[in-house]
């Protein structure tokens, strides 16, 4: 493939989104010189964020509906990762022998230098910003690409011969790469663990998506999994590359104490540093760079991130914590940092399919007050909180619902006293209230400020 071959052909890109990938992949299409039409099931309104990044450009739009011409009359689509294979309308485009495409699908052909590709359910935008500002230190033409909120084709004119990417990978984009059978030159899984059910159908199907990271490695290339994740470690076994591992099992008391003192807490963090650092070792990134890295890291926005103390209460932005697990770690380690702090939390949202048993012994051990936003995974908390015997005799508070992110954080500053945390950690996804989970994060930002 390449970059000429998209001039003039008629390109359908399916779901322009308003998480900024659609954007990046209009933008390439139309410098391509490709005719470009863009089809979302969402409204203007619903796309008014994206809609600005994309004014003037030269592209069709067919808003708040998918007409089926507009995937027959075309010589290629681009879909949304987020946009199931099973869509009716990518079924009339392979009726009609009409080629689907991703943005990563494209990248990874186009692309000439060799790529660093993270994937996990939890961790992969820090250990990719990590491993991004490690090898950024030693290699001034490192390209972090496709980070969230962007496609990965707006960083190609940007790739020489001498650069490096460092790619973070879905498992929805991943399988935009099997047909291709493309795996980055280093594949690196931070851990698994049951998430976006409601999309692979069964556990079995999420970790299969994420094997595609290192099923069409070479020999010579690498494959760098966490040992202390049983689901991830059995990959071993499938691998074609040379393989190594990180795990907490396996770190000095130098190195623990080192990462003890740094901005970011949490045993889960450890883990991620150390899959940061097993890249750096690849790359042979001097101690001093790693040291003053590592001090100056502060972690990433919507991730365990301390926003304001109003009246002596601290406020924690959790937002992209999705998952059961996600939240019983943020959990911990709160309750590590500031033993002497009740917690309240603001959870819930739609339900992935996901097991939440774990999470409501969690929230019975840890929590004084919990608010739930609306939402089908909120009744499956309650449901678990009220199934446990020890919930009989534990004094969590509830407040069953509230219909806005603002009447959430009223609510829980009303409730704290002075020293108390307020935190956002939905264990949830955040679609029909919220736009995202990044504007989930930002209605909370919003709400604290404000107080």
């Amino acid at each position: 493939m390449k970059l000429s071959d998209f001039k003039g052909k008629k390109a359908t890109v399916m779901g322009l989104g308003i998480i900024g990938g659609g954007v990046g992949t209009v933008k390439f299409l139309v410098k391509a010189e490709a005719k470009v039409l863009v089809t979302d099931l969402k409204t203007r309104k619903e796309l008014e964020s994206s809609l600005k990044k994309i004014k003037g450009l030269p592209a069709k739009l067919v808003l708040g509906k998918h007409r089926p011409r507009d995937f027959v009359e075309v010589d290629l689509i681009i879909k949304n990762p987020g946009v199931p294979d099973d869509s009716p309308y990518l079924k009339i485009a392979k009726k009609n022998n009409i080629p689907i495409e991703t943005d990563i699908g494209i990248f990874f052909k186009l692309c000439s230098a060799p790529i660093i590709g993270v994937t996990g359910t939890k961790g992969k935008s820090t250990v990719v910003t990590l491993i991004y500002r490690l090898l950024k230190s030693k290699y001034p033409n490192i390209i972090l690409a496709g980070n969230i909120g962007t496609s990965p084709l707006e960083s190609l004119e940007k790739i020489t011969n001498k650069s490096k990417v460092v790619l973070e990978l879905s498992s929805w984009q991943l399988e935009g790469l099997k047909k291709h059978r493309k795996s980055p030159k280093v594949a690196l899984i931070t851990n698994i663990y049951p998430d976006h059910l409601n999309r692979h159908k069964s556990f079995e199907n999420y970790i299969n998506s994420k094997k595609i990271i290192f099923l069409f490695q070479k020999p010579k290339d690498i494959l760098l999994l966490n040992y202390d994740n049983l689901t991830v470690r059995k990959f071993s076994k499938l691998a074609k590359s040379k393989v190594d591992y990180f795990s907490k099992r396996k770190i000095s008391k130098d190195l623990k104490k080192t990462i003890g003192n740094l901005n970011i807490k949490g045993e889960h963090n450890i883990s991620n540093i150390l899959a940061a650092l097993s890249v750096a070792k690849i790359y042979k990134i001097p101690l001093k760079n790693i040291k003053k890295v590592l001090k100056s890291f502060k972690g990433i926005s919507g991730r365990e991130e301390f926003i304001a103390r109003v009246q002596g209460v601290r406020y924690f932005n959790d937002t992209t914590a999705t998952i059961p697990e996600a939240v019983v770690l943020t959990l911990r380690m709160l309750s590590e940092r500031f033993p002497k702090s009740k917690i309240i939390l603001i959870a819930g949202g739609q339900d992935k399919k996901l097991n939440y048993k774990n999470l409501a012994k969690e929230i019975l051990k840890r929590v004084d007050h919990l608010i739930l936003l609306p939402g089908t995974a909120s009744f499956k908390i309650k449901k678990e909180l009220k199934a446990l015997e020890t919930a009989k005799k534990s004094s969590l508070s509830i407040t069953p619902k509230v219909d806005s992110m603002k009447k959430a954080v009223k609510t829980a500053s009303k409730t704290a006293d002075r020293g108390d945390i307020i935190l956002l950690s939905p264990a949830a996804a955040s679609f029909n209230f919220f736009n995202n989970e990044f504007d989930r994060g930002e209605q909370f930002n919003k709400a604290v400020r404000k107080l």
